[in-house]
């Protein structure tokens, strides 16, 4: 139980920890095509996905992050309802192979997640925020290493503001939800709702 206490003081100061204030894409915004290998090594496009129909964007943090566990695995336990709606969903994560395959342990996600380690998508949708270095050292201490993750330089560690997009076919953004506050996330019955 400490632990827990410990590690959601310590996410809550990576929200505070923003250097800059990603602001996300609006509604009715051009969704950025983007371009990515899933855990499977397929190759997954977002003008492909929108061929199908509407595609649900979700960006989490990390393997390390309960909020995000809890978030990809109520959309994998629902995953069917999204289907019904004639979409897709494909969740992006500036993680290295190794903790997407842990997230997939934690959540038994069936959909597809492509890494960002570069962090261009991330960009593209203005969800990406720099951690500050006394959070990246405090995470350390926790055995999790942010810059190691993911694969980036330790005095430049990014990860998302944690958002959800629907973007229809015509590649246009029609639900939006970007939120600091790590604890909060849209519910399912809400993106259902907006598909």
């Amino acid at each position: 139980m400490k632990r827990w206490i410990v590690m959601t003081l310590l996410l809550g100061s990576l929200a505070a920890a923003a250097q800059q204030n990603p602001e996300g894409l609006f509604l009715k915004s051009r969704a950025p095509e983007f371009r990515g290998k899933d855990q499977t090594g397929n190759e997954i496009s977002l003008r492909d996905l929108r061929k199908k129909g509407k595609v649900v964007l979700v960006f989490y943090r990390g393997y390390w992050c309960p909020y995000c566990n809890k978030e990809l695995r109520r959309l994998e336990d629902s995953l069917q309802l999204i289907r019904a709606k004639g979409a897709s969903l494909v969740a992006i994560t500036p993680e290295q192979a190794q903790g997407v395959t842990q997230t997939i342990a934690k959540t038994k996600a069936d959909f597809p997640i492509l890494s960002d380690q570069d962090g261009k998508i991330m960009r593209q949708y203005d969800v990406a925020f720099q951690v500050d270095d006394k959070t990246v050292t405090r995470y350390k201490s926790f055995d999790i290493d942010l810059a190691g993750n993911n694969n980036q330089k330790p005095d430049a560690v990014f990860l998302p503001v944690p958002a959800v997009y629907i973007i229809d076919q015509d590649g246009n953004i029609t639900y939006r939800y970007f939120e600091p506050d790590y604890r909060k996330r849209p519910s399912v019955r809400e993106i259902l709702e907006n598909l």
